[in-house]
Protein backbone atom coordinates (compact mmCIF):
# COMPACT_ATOMS: atom_id res chain seq x y z
CA UNK A 1 0.00 0.00 0.00
CA UNK A 2 1.68 3.29 -0.91
CA UNK A 3 0.79 7.15 0.81
CA UNK A 4 -2.09 7.51 -1.49
CA UNK A 5 -4.13 4.36 -0.95
CA UNK A 6 -3.52 4.88 3.12
CA UNK A 7 -4.88 8.43 2.33
CA UNK A 8 -7.82 7.98 -0.65
CA UNK A 9 -10.05 5.42 0.58
CA UNK A 10 -13.14 4.02 -1.54
CA UNK A 11 -16.54 5.66 -0.66
CA UNK A 12 -19.60 3.66 -0.76
CA UNK A 13 -22.23 4.60 -2.97
CA UNK A 14 -24.57 5.70 -0.25
CA UNK A 15 -22.22 8.53 0.31
CA UNK A 16 -22.19 10.09 -3.47
CA UNK A 17 -25.11 12.16 -3.35
CA UNK A 18 -24.55 13.80 -0.22
CA UNK A 19 -20.59 14.81 -1.07
CA UNK A 20 -22.46 16.17 -4.25
CA UNK A 21 -24.86 18.06 -2.51
CA UNK A 22 -22.00 19.36 0.06
CA UNK A 23 -20.32 19.82 -3.17
CA UNK A 24 -22.28 22.40 -4.56
CA UNK A 25 -23.39 23.94 -0.95
CA UNK A 26 -19.99 25.00 -0.68
CA UNK A 27 -19.80 26.78 -4.24
CA UNK A 28 -22.87 28.44 -3.37
CA UNK A 29 -21.14 29.40 0.05
CA UNK A 30 -18.05 30.32 -2.24
CA UNK A 31 -20.43 32.66 -4.20
CA UNK A 32 -21.66 34.61 -0.81
CA UNK A 33 -18.17 35.03 0.75
CA UNK A 34 -15.13 33.42 0.22
CA UNK A 35 -14.18 32.57 3.49
CA UNK A 36 -17.23 30.54 3.67
CA UNK A 37 -16.19 28.21 0.54
CA UNK A 38 -13.01 26.87 2.47
CA UNK A 39 -15.63 26.09 5.20
CA UNK A 40 -17.85 24.23 3.04
CA UNK A 41 -15.25 22.45 1.46
CA UNK A 42 -13.89 21.14 5.10
CA UNK A 43 -17.60 19.56 5.50
CA UNK A 44 -17.67 17.86 2.55
CA UNK A 45 -14.48 16.14 2.39
CA UNK A 46 -15.56 15.28 6.10
CA UNK A 47 -18.60 13.71 4.34
CA UNK A 48 -16.36 11.86 2.20
CA UNK A 49 -14.80 10.59 4.89
CA UNK A 50 -17.95 9.27 6.68
CA UNK A 51 -18.62 7.34 3.84
CA UNK A 52 -15.64 5.33 3.40
CA UNK A 53 -15.62 2.20 2.87
CA UNK A 54 -11.72 0.43 3.07
CA UNK A 55 -11.30 -3.24 2.44
CA UNK A 56 -10.71 -4.99 6.10
CA UNK A 57 -8.75 -8.39 6.79
CA UNK A 58 -11.14 -10.94 7.99
CA UNK A 59 -10.06 -13.40 10.59
CA UNK A 60 -10.27 -16.87 9.24
CA UNK A 61 -11.91 -19.13 11.90
CA UNK A 62 -14.83 -20.63 12.53
CA UNK A 63 -15.09 -20.12 16.12
CA UNK A 64 -14.81 -16.27 15.69
CA UNK A 65 -17.27 -13.52 16.55
CA UNK A 66 -16.30 -10.46 14.20
CA UNK A 67 -17.54 -7.54 15.00
CA UNK A 68 -19.86 -5.84 12.87
CA UNK A 69 -19.29 -1.94 13.54
CA UNK A 70 -16.04 0.73 13.47
CA UNK A 71 -16.40 2.23 17.31
CA UNK A 72 -16.21 1.64 20.64
CA UNK A 73 -17.81 -0.98 23.05
CA UNK A 74 -20.16 1.07 25.28
CA UNK A 75 -22.04 -1.07 26.84
CA UNK A 76 -22.03 -5.36 28.02
CA UNK A 77 -25.03 -6.37 29.13
CA UNK A 78 -27.09 -10.02 29.57
CA UNK A 79 -30.60 -9.24 28.63
CA UNK A 80 -33.37 -11.00 26.66
CA UNK A 81 -33.21 -10.62 22.78
CA UNK A 82 -36.01 -9.25 20.67
CA UNK A 83 -38.68 -12.07 19.90
CA UNK A 84 -38.27 -11.43 16.25
CA UNK A 85 -34.91 -12.29 16.57
CA UNK A 86 -35.66 -15.79 16.97
CA UNK A 87 -33.05 -16.28 19.94
CA UNK A 88 -35.29 -17.32 22.39
CA UNK A 89 -36.45 -16.45 25.74
CA UNK A 90 -33.27 -16.34 27.51
CA UNK A 91 -31.11 -13.84 28.49
CA UNK A 92 -28.03 -13.33 26.24
CA UNK A 93 -24.70 -11.63 26.40
CA UNK A 94 -25.15 -8.13 24.16
CA UNK A 95 -22.36 -6.22 22.98
CA UNK A 96 -22.66 -2.81 22.38
CA UNK A 97 -20.74 -0.70 19.64
CA UNK A 98 -21.17 3.06 19.35
CA UNK A 99 -19.94 4.43 16.31
CA UNK A 100 -19.52 8.59 16.46
CA UNK A 101 -19.71 10.08 13.56
CA UNK A 102 -15.78 10.17 12.54
CA UNK A 103 -16.69 6.00 12.65
CA UNK A 104 -16.70 3.93 9.31
CA UNK A 105 -20.09 3.44 9.24
CA UNK A 106 -20.34 0.25 6.95
CA UNK A 107 -21.53 -2.76 9.01
CA UNK A 108 -20.48 -6.19 8.76
CA UNK A 109 -21.52 -10.01 9.24
CA UNK A 110 -19.98 -11.65 12.06
CA UNK A 111 -20.29 -15.11 11.39
CA UNK A 112 -20.33 -16.75 8.23
CA UNK A 113 -24.26 -17.74 7.03
CA UNK A 114 -27.78 -17.31 5.82
CA UNK A 115 -30.34 -14.39 6.86
CA UNK A 116 -32.71 -15.83 8.55
CA UNK A 117 -34.63 -12.42 9.91
CA UNK A 118 -34.58 -8.69 8.86
CA UNK A 119 -37.75 -6.82 10.74
CA UNK A 120 -37.55 -2.90 10.73
CA UNK A 121 -39.14 -0.98 13.88
CA UNK A 122 -39.97 2.57 13.82
CA UNK A 123 -39.07 4.95 16.88
CA UNK A 124 -37.01 7.76 18.64
CA UNK A 125 -33.54 9.44 18.05
CA UNK A 126 -32.33 9.58 21.90
CA UNK A 127 -28.66 9.13 22.29
CA UNK A 128 -27.36 5.76 20.81
CA UNK A 129 -24.77 5.31 24.06
CA UNK A 130 -28.32 4.70 26.40
CA UNK A 131 -29.17 1.70 27.76
CA UNK A 132 -32.70 2.37 26.83
CA UNK A 133 -31.93 3.42 22.99
CA UNK A 134 -32.06 -0.59 22.33
CA UNK A 135 -35.59 -0.54 22.94
CA UNK A 136 -37.44 2.99 22.09
CA UNK A 137 -35.03 4.26 19.07
CA UNK A 138 -35.39 3.82 15.48
CA UNK A 139 -34.21 0.51 14.79
CA UNK A 140 -33.63 -2.62 12.14
CA UNK A 141 -33.02 -6.20 13.28
CA UNK A 142 -31.27 -9.08 11.51
CA UNK A 143 -30.66 -12.30 12.57
CA UNK A 144 -27.56 -14.71 10.23
CA UNK A 145 -27.72 -18.29 11.24
CA UNK A 146 -25.56 -21.01 10.42
CA UNK A 147 -26.20 -24.47 9.02
CA UNK A 148 -25.34 -25.89 12.53
CA UNK A 149 -28.18 -23.83 14.26
CA UNK A 150 -25.95 -21.25 15.51
CA UNK A 151 -27.47 -17.91 15.80
CA UNK A 152 -26.43 -14.43 15.91
CA UNK A 153 -28.53 -11.48 16.23
CA UNK A 154 -27.54 -8.04 15.14
CA UNK A 155 -29.92 -4.33 15.80
CA UNK A 156 -28.92 -1.15 13.91
CA UNK A 157 -29.80 1.55 15.88
CA UNK A 158 -30.35 5.55 14.97
CA UNK A 159 -29.02 8.05 17.29
CA UNK A 160 -29.27 11.71 18.22
CA UNK A 161 -27.90 12.84 14.65
CA UNK A 162 -28.39 9.65 12.36
CA UNK A 163 -31.81 10.02 10.72
CA UNK A 164 -31.63 7.13 8.15
CA UNK A 165 -30.67 3.08 8.27
CA UNK A 166 -30.24 1.36 5.66
CA UNK A 167 -29.98 -2.83 5.27
CA UNK A 168 -28.60 -4.10 2.13
CA UNK A 169 -29.63 -7.72 2.65
CA UNK A 170 -32.86 -9.56 2.90
CA UNK A 171 -34.02 -12.57 4.26
CA UNK A 172 -32.50 -15.62 2.44
CA UNK A 173 -29.36 -14.04 1.47
CA UNK A 174 -26.32 -15.83 2.20
CA UNK A 175 -23.07 -13.97 3.40
CA UNK A 176 -19.74 -14.59 4.68
CA UNK A 177 -17.91 -13.25 8.19
CA UNK A 178 -17.15 -9.78 7.09
CA UNK A 179 -19.27 -8.78 4.18
CA UNK A 180 -21.09 -5.81 4.15
CA UNK A 181 -25.17 -5.56 5.22
CA UNK A 182 -25.83 -2.27 5.65
CA UNK A 183 -24.38 1.24 7.13
CA UNK A 184 -26.34 3.96 9.57
CA UNK A 185 -25.75 7.92 8.52
CA UNK A 186 -24.01 10.08 10.40
CA UNK A 187 -23.85 8.51 14.35
CA UNK A 188 -25.50 5.18 15.61
CA UNK A 189 -24.83 2.12 17.57
CA UNK A 190 -24.85 -1.28 16.85
CA UNK A 191 -26.24 -4.25 19.68
CA UNK A 192 -25.07 -8.08 19.03
CA UNK A 193 -26.11 -10.84 20.85
CA UNK A 194 -23.76 -13.30 21.35
CA UNK A 195 -25.16 -17.06 21.23
CA UNK A 196 -26.09 -19.03 25.37
CA UNK A 197 -22.80 -19.55 27.25
CA UNK A 198 -20.64 -17.15 24.65
CA UNK A 199 -19.23 -14.43 26.54
CA UNK A 200 -16.62 -11.35 25.11
CA UNK A 201 -13.54 -11.44 24.05
CA UNK A 202 -13.57 -7.24 24.30
CA UNK A 203 -14.12 -5.07 27.13
CA UNK A 204 -15.81 -2.10 27.91
CA UNK A 205 -14.19 0.99 26.29
CA UNK A 206 -12.32 -0.79 23.49
CA UNK A 207 -11.99 0.17 20.32
CA UNK A 208 -13.43 -2.19 17.69
CA UNK A 209 -12.52 -2.61 13.82
CA UNK A 210 -15.62 -3.70 11.49
CA UNK A 211 -14.72 -6.93 9.78
CA UNK A 212 -11.29 -7.48 11.91
CA UNK A 213 -11.63 -6.98 15.73
CA UNK A 214 -12.88 -10.64 17.03
CA UNK A 215 -16.14 -9.72 19.55
CA UNK A 216 -16.11 -13.50 20.82
CA UNK A 217 -14.76 -16.49 20.47
CA UNK A 218 -17.50 -19.24 20.41
CA UNK A 219 -15.13 -21.91 22.61
CA UNK A 220 -14.68 -19.30 25.05
CA UNK A 221 -16.97 -19.40 28.04
CA UNK A 222 -19.21 -17.23 29.57
CA UNK A 223 -18.39 -17.63 32.97
CA UNK A 224 -14.69 -17.13 32.48
CA UNK A 225 -15.16 -14.07 31.14
CA UNK A 226 -16.97 -12.80 34.08
CA UNK A 227 -19.86 -11.04 32.48
CA UNK A 228 -21.87 -9.08 34.97
CA UNK A 229 -25.73 -9.75 35.23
Amino acid sequence: MNMMDAVILPMHPEGRKFVAIFAVFALVLGQIWEPLFWVGLGITVWCYYFFRDPERVVPQGENFIISPADGVVSLIQEVTPPTEMGLGDEPLTRVSVFMNVFNCHVNRACIDGTVTNVTYHHGKFLNASLDKASEHNERNSITISRDDGLAIGITQIAGLVARRIVCFVEEGAKLSAGDRFGLIRFGSRLDIYLPKGVGPAVCLGQKTVAGETVLAHLDQPQARLGVAK
